[in-house]
């Protein structure tokens, strides 16, 4: 049995390389110099390859489609991935958020083991090589076979490849300097396969506010995060979440303003309401309190320069604007009225979101092959007799912390456990 495998990525690589330990005689095609090339960016360098978590917990941190996760999360969970990479060489850690990284913080080594494995069990790897075309023949039951690829190698020039299984591991759109230009759409919307649009997720979210703009380049590391939607005339919770975030000129972005752009897609056109608790360890009593220190410490301070104990710096005049609180009033002179609102403000920081940042900024990309053109537990395109799908361009994707890079795993090794048994 020959099994091309279309993308070198983290899906295309995994699937590929547990085939390969199979015994199996598979093509890895991959149009860029190097494999791994978005892998390899993840997690700013350092690749945060899963979370060390149950089950359940992946299904939770799954935004879209995460019961068709269950099956594959379930054949090849966390604690499958770090054992797989552990025996092979790479020296795992867990840091908060049970987010699992290499002891070395280098997103390459993560790599360099699956292309030690690919290596290792004569897997045939074409870089260099854009496929163009999928050739497919019908057959009686009403479903398609591909036959063969046309592609076109930098050395080598047009030719057909021949084999019995393909997967599609093409990523998605996001970080398209990696290579992630939507080929596998493509492909599959031209088999008659349904996708649903692409669309940025893990970006940065665009607030209305210019005063992200004065704040950008600020980072917060203890913030509570909770975003609100209307949902049948009511406003409810849609997300919240404590950690780090960042400013920027035309929003936040972090960690937790990450996560959150991943609920957009429920709620597309509205604009959402965030407030942003930036005393999250204090209670409103308790805040209250220690303004009220700081305040007679140095009663005769002006309000304007009070704060510095409390807040950063480039958001004191912010946090002063908004208070409503006279700058240069005395602080022994401000109100209990006026300290009240002020920790309303600390507590409730408002934002509006008005939507997120491109393509070209999202981590991961939401949208693309619908799950119910697939089979969860092998990942066969249903309508194919031969045809797999594995990673991003499955419309599945999830929260920050390793959740999205699970997915890729399970979901090539989930294809990669159902070729080697047809």
């Amino acid at each position: 049995m020959k099994v091309i495998v279309i993308g070198g990525g983290a899906a295309g690589m995994m699937c590929a390389a547990l085939l390969g330990e199979k015994g199996t005689d598979v093509t890895l095609i991959e149009k860029n110099k190097r494999l791994g090339m978005k892998l390899n960016i993840t997690g700013k360098g350092r690749c945060n390859l899963t979370n060390a978590c149950d089950t359940d917990t992946l299904i939770k941190n799954t935004v879209s489609n995460p019961r068709f996760m269950y099956s594959a999360f379930s054949g090849f969970n966390s604690d499958d991935v770090i054992r797989f990479f552990n025996e092979r060489g790479l020296k795992t850690k867990v840091e908060r958020g049970n987010r699992v990284f290499p002891v070395s913080d280098r997103a390459m080594d993560v790599t360099a083991v699956l292309e030690k494995c690919l290596k290792k069990y004569n897997v045939n790897v074409l870089r260099e090589c854009s496929v163009k075309e999928l050739v497919t023949e019908s057959s009686d039951e009403g479903t398609f076979r591909v036959g063969s690829i046309k592609v076109s190698q930098v050395e080598g020039g047009e030719k057909t490849l021949s084999a019995d299984i393909f997967v599609l591991a093409t990523g998605g759109l996001s970080y398209p300097l990696t290579g992630s230009t939507g080929d596998g759409y493509r492909f599959a919307e031209k088999l008659g396969i349904d996708v649903n649009p692409a669309r940025p997720s893990l970006v940065q979210l665009k607030c209305r506010e210019g005063c992200c703009s004065d704040m950008a380049g600020l980072t917060l590391k203890n913030t509570k995060l909770s975003m609100y939607a209307h949902v049948k005339n009511k406003e409810k919770l849609i997300y919240s979440d404590f950690g780090e975030m960042l400013f920027t000129h035309s929003g936040i972005s972090g960690p937790i303003a990450l996560s959150a752009s991943s609920m957009l897609g429920r709620y597309e056109g509205q604009e959402l309401k965030v407030l942003l608790d930036l005393k999250p360890a204090l209670d409103a009593d308790a805040l209250d309190k220690r303004i009220l220190r700081d305040f007679e410490a140095e009663k005769n301070k002006h309000f304007l320069n009070s704060l510095d104990e409390l807040l950063p710096k480039s958001m004191i005049p912010v946090v002063v604007e908004l208070s409503g609180i006279e700058p240069h009033k005395q602080v022994n002179a401000v109100t209990r009225e006026e300290r009240a609102g002020l920790v309303v403000l600390l507590k409730a920081f408002p934002l509006t979101v008005i939507g997120t940042g491109s393509m070209d900024e999202a981590i991961i990309t939401r949208g693309g092959i619908s799950v119910k053109e697939i089979d969860p537990k092998t990942m066969r395109i249903k309508k194919s007799q031969n045809l797999y799908a594995a990673g991003e361009l499955i419309d599945v994707d999830a929260f920050t912390g390793g959740f999205n890079l699970q997915i890729a795993w399970s979901t090539a090794h989930a294809a990669a456990e159902a070729i080697a048994a047809s």
